[in-house]
């Protein structure tokens, strides 16, 4: 009987009403925001404001983008560049945890270097690419460089934050709880300051995401088809629907991206009691 009773109750949990519901209350904004976006774009496109060769209207473009989904080559330029943004993004982490972590534990290099990590951060990646052509000359080494000086001090403010708006109680707890130095980070600063940092996390990851695709545009390497290379010989040909079309790759890639992010922030405030549990 009370097994009977609980196969009942199986389908009341996940009724496919609930399903549905659940998937479309997630589903209709973006699809919405999509929507009223490319009505407008349809709107610009009849009001003649460019001419078609210029800027083609959302049918022509989407049906490029449906071609360019079906091209290898594609997906060969968005390997290469997703291997360049994973090895510099990885970089950037360690060099800005360890920014972070040297001034959020020392007084004396936060009032030297402090405000030069905000100031690096303010810079424009496009600042940076002719110094890094100059020491590296036109090669992997140039991209990464700008990269990682994009993603590493918003990395490091964000640790920063996370650190200094940690509450005295839990330090003070640590301490009494006997934990000192690296203890004393490993468990209740970096925990603790965990939520910020990964704020951090993705704001260098976007910072390094715009970097480089405008190292690809202005560096490009022979043999080394990359996404930003696809951009650049899009405009150098006129190729408007290209151009467009790699555009909206570009901002796919971005949403999906901040979505992880966006769980992986979800997970770490329900796991710290930040949000209730649902």
């Amino acid at each position: 009987m009370a097994t009977e009773l609980s196969i009942a109750r199986l389908p009341s949990r996940v009724r496919p009403a609930d399903a549905a519901t659940w998937l479309w209350k997630r589903t209709w904004p973006p699809l919405g925001a999509a929507l009223l976006f490319i009505g407008a774009w349809q709107v610009v496109t009849l009001a003649g404001v460019w001419p078609d060769y210029l800027l083609p209207g959302p049918i022509p473009v989407l049906s490029r983008l449906s071609e360019d989904l079906r091209d290898p080559a594609l997906y060969t330029a968005m390997r290469i560049t997703g291997t360049r943004a994973l090895a510099g993004y990885s970089l950037a982490i360690v060099i800005g945890l360890a920014m972070g972590l040297a001034v959020s534990r020392s007084a004396v290099v936060r009032s030297a270097v402090g405000s030069l990590i905000t100031g690096l951060q303010s810079m424009p990646s496009i600042a940076w690419f002719p110094l890094a052509i100059l020491l590296f000359g036109i090669n992997e080494a140039a991209i990464t460089f700008v990269v990682v000086l994009g993603a590493a001090p918003a990395i490091a403010n964000g640790l920063i934050t996370g650190i200094d708006h940690i509450p005295p109680i839990l330090l003070r707890y640590g301490r009494a709880a006997g934990a000192r130095n690296w203890s004393l980070y490993q468990r209740i600063v970096l925990p603790a300051a965990l939520p910020s940092f990964v704020g951090g996390l993705k704001q260098g990851w976007a910072f390094a995401w715009r970097s480089l695709m405008a190292g690809e545009l202005l560096v490009i390497i022979a043999q080394q088809p990359s996404i930003g290379e696809r951009l650049a010989y899009a405009r150098e040909f006129a190729d408007a629907e290209g151009l467009l079309s790699m555009m909206i790759i570009i901002l796919l890639i971005g949403i999906v991206v901040d979505r992880l992010f966006a769980a992986a922030d979800h997970w770490i405030r329900r796991r710290w009691g930040l949000i209730e549990s649902s």
